[in-house]
């Protein structure tokens, strides 16, 4: 349980088990315990961190208005308190486009960049058109059903409530995060900054489709795609274990070059 500090402003985050490091940056109803699936699962054979957004969980949420635009920079904090290198960050939903920002700003640090159920907020006129879209299609069901599939909410109604709830420990909100898409890297710099990219989606998100993800992949070059079967946006969640093994593979194969050097 450490605090870091983003000019000024107190991040909270932890950091478990030792080895390859793995830093998961959370969406907008999550928070550094919204990890407990992954950590429980990772630690052993890699160095795991959790951290909370300004705004989010235990982190300071005193100001007035959160600005998205700050986000990479509380994950570059954090980074930069534990002195971390060859990191692979892993966002979830919009978290990715901190996670990816993060990654932009500081390679130095970060060798790798998985975009969680994003396109990372990527700057490319078909992608926006893509996903504005699917975001279309998105709107027109229940929160809860963009998120979760109805077989987990009926079979497991105490995870899905607990889903509910960790929401309620934020003081910033999805429209508060809106403004991180804005001005977003394009491919040519993505490309530049060396850091390895790869989307990560599963197959029945109902929030961003595989088409989109897919065509996303095919524009980056370069970059890794992993669909996980059956599994919703929130996969992190209702499906954790095909999940984790999606990203012990990613932090194998992705930094392997790197770490046989």
């Amino acid at each position: 349980m450490s605090y870091a500090d983003s000019d000024g402003t107190s991040l909270y985050y932890e950091r478990h088990g030792s080895g390859p490091a793995i830093l998961f940056v959370h969406g907008s109803g999550g928070h550094h315990a919204a990890w407990w699936q992954q950590v429980a699962a990772l630690r052993d054979e890699f160095t795991v961190v959790t951290v909370d957004l300004r705004g989010f969980g235990r982190s300071d949420s005193s100001m007035p208005e959160f600005d998205g635009q700050d986000f990479p920079g509380d994950v570059v904090a954090v980074l930069e308190a534990e002195d971390l290198t060859d990191v692979m960050l892993v966002g979830q939903s919009i978290g990715s486009v901190a996670a990816l920002r993060a990654g932009l700003l500081r390679p130095e640090r970060v060798s790798a960049v998985v975009l969680g159920h994003s396109l990372g907020g990527i700057s490319h006129p078909e992608l926006t058109e893509l996903a504005a879209a699917d975001r279309a299609e998105a709107v027109r069901l229940p929160v809860l059903d963009r998120l979760l599939t109805k077989r987990f909410q009926t079979e497991r109604a105490d995870l899905t409530f607990l889903f509910q709830q960790m929401g309620t420990f934020n003081v910033a909100k999805m429209q508060d995060l809106r403004n991180l898409d804005t001005n977003g890297p394009s491919l040519e710099e993505i490309r530049a900054c060396g850091v390895k990219v790869a989307f990560l989606a599963g197959e029945k998100d109902a929030v961003l489709s595989v088409g989109t993800v897919t065509r996303a992949h095919e524009l980056l070059t370069g970059s890794h795609l992993e669909i996980v079967p059956g599994a919703p946006h929130s996969m992190y969640w209702e499906t954790p274990e095909p999940y984790n093994a999606a990203v012990v593979r990613l932090r194998r194969t992705l930094t392997a070059p790197k770490e046989a050097a």
